[in-house]
């Protein structure tokens, strides 16, 4: 069975000290929902066994936003 993905975990940051910044960096938040959403669409397409370029290039998309979110936090 498919799980989510553990964001916080890869940034080594808490899930309440990112929120308490996401509260005052409204790019943050969008970003954070952004990848909340790409996050779920991969867990999904995973769960429905979609093809692996589907779930590839979901993936992929999930990256990128994750990788907008260190920019945002660095």
């Amino acid at each position: 069975m498919p799980v989510k993905h553990n964001l916080f975990a890869d940034l080594k940051l808490s899930k309440e000290e990112v929120e308490n910044r996401a509260k005052s960096d409204d790019r943050l938040s969008q970003l954070l929902t952004e990848y909340h959403v790409s996050d779920a669409d991969v867990v999904k397409a995973e769960d429905r066994a979609a093809a692996d370029d589907e779930v590839k290039k979901l993936k992929e998309k999930r990256l990128l936003i994750k990788d907008k979110i260190v920019q945002q936090l660095g």
